[in-house]
């Protein structure tokens, strides 16, 4: 294990004895903790040989996530492929500001725009089990992971596909409106890591120029989707939370509205609730 995340971080992997940990035991089909159980026992040449594939596609840039398909994500395992972007950490953030404002008991209609995995749309109906969530994404093959995650995970019967863009693929209207829409710009893309800028979708990351492009787009396609009162929660770059804030307030005057920080203390999520006559 110690030889595999050497060659790893020889060829620029930051995380090398993590990946090399999840690579081996994903490869072996064990446990991490198995790996240091079973520290000193030898390993026969197939069982060699299955671990050389995963580690090469890590040393040339692919995500593990993609290479073992699947990432855990708010304790849960969900699939991912190079059709969806890998989960973050940090979007776990924008699932808790949701959680936060609506009840356990509360029945609702969320939507999660921009699905890609599901892992959102997912986590939002296990744990509100009386609401409802419409999941969109323009991407076909990104609701079809989505799909799978939500039976993988039993909220089939409580999470809807919808394909199309932002708000227009809603049919009806909503009361919970979440989303982790791209926020890169097109240059900080080309300067992304080579696990991100290259194997990621691009449309899932690229925001254009000034990295709100999606915000607009998405902004302007709610007002008539949503009912009244209404919860909006955004994932954000740190660096645009305040101009997403604007974009927010600007298309909801009077909202309530306030930034959250990730567990690393930055910025991450814009959130609004919004009360008043849909038409105002």
């Amino acid at each position: 294990m110690r030889l595999t995340a050497t060659f790893l971080a020889g060829h620029g992997a930051t995380s090398a004895r993590l990946d090399a940990e999840l690579l081996i035991a994903h490869a072996l089909g064990l446990r991490r903790i198995d790996l240091y159980l079973g520290y000193d026992r030898p390993l026969a040449e197939a069982q060699l040989a299955a671990i050389r594939e995963p580690v090469r596609r890590r040393a040339a840039g692919e995500p593990v996530a993609y290479i073992t398909g699947v990432r855990e994500f708010y304790s849960r395992a969900f699939e991912v492929g190079p059709d969806v972007l890998v989960p973050r950490p940090e979007t776990e953030t924008l699932v808790q500001a949701v959680l936060d404002r609506v009840p356990a008991g509360a029945g609702c209609v969320m939507a999660d725009l921009g699905t890609g995995s599901g892992c959102i749309a997912v986590t939002l109906a296990a744990e509100r089990p009386r609401t409802t969530v419409v999941a969109t994404d323009t991407s076909p093959a990104a609701l079809a992971v989505a799909a799978r995650n939500a039976t993988r995970h039993g909220v089939e019967g409580r999470v809807a596909l919808a394909q199309g863009e932002w708000a227009g693929a809603l049919t009806a209207g909503v009361d919970v409106v979440v989303s982790n829409p791209p926020y890169l710009t097109t240059a900080e893309l080309d300067d992304a890591p080579r696990d991100v800028r290259c194997f990621e979708p691009r449309g899932a990351l690229d925001a254009g120029v000034d990295g709100l492009d999606a915000y607009r787009a998405l902004l302007s396609s709610l007002p008539a989707k949503l009912r009244r009162p209404a919860v909006l929660a955004l994932e954000v770059d740190p660096r645009r939370a305040d101009d997403v804030l604007l974009l927010v307030t600007t298309t909801f005057p009077g909202a309530a509205t306030a930034k959250l920080e990730d567990l690393a203390h930055d910025d991450r999520v814009v959130v609004a609730e919004i009360a008043g006559d849909p038409a105002v």
